[in-house]
């Protein structure tokens, strides 16, 4: 029996310009510095050229739980799409896009979202609710860590 299959979206809408927020999220070795609680070591399993683009996999976490994200589409400034690549069960097939779009004001607004399936039967309500959960605090955290950085800039 096929799992079923699980979305998510979370917005927020930053006053620092899309490079910024599209930088901290596509670089991986930073998301240490303002990704914590959750994110507590950060870095490259796999490089790619440019850093982050097609290919490049991002190692993040706090030991002894890492996950793995590689990714599969990016565009400079704009969009960076990624898949889980480990450990897969139970969100099978996770794949999230981050939009980076620039607003009237200057600002950036940002469309997180993320879609997998049902590995272990159950477990999806589940497991949407931690994606959505941890999502939503990397998004609420990336547009800190840009405004503060835009501000200081």
């Amino acid at each position: 029996m096929a799992g079923r299959t699980f979305s998510f979206e979370i917005t927020r809408t930053s006053s620092a310009p899309p490079a910024t927020l599209f930088r901290l999220e596509t670089d991986a070795g930073h998301w240490a510095e303002w990704a914590k609680p959750l994110v507590m070591q950060a870095g490259w399993e796999a490089e790619a050229d440019p850093p982050g683009g097609v290919g490049a996999i991002r190692k993040i976490g706090a030991w002894p739980i890492f996950v793995c994200e590689q990714t599969v589409e990016y565009e400079q400034d704009r969009r960076h799409v990624y898949k889980l690549v480990k450990p897969s069960a139970p969100a099978k097939d996770y794949r999230a896009e981050a939009l980076f779009t620039p607003n009237g004001s200057g600002g950036t607004d940002l469309r997180w979202s993320g879609s997998f399936t049902e590995g272990i039967p159950g477990t999806g309500p589940l497991m949407l609710a931690i994606l959505r959960s941890a999502v939503s605090m990397f998004a609420t955290r990336l547009v800190k860590a840009a405004e503060q950085e835009h501000a200081a800039g």
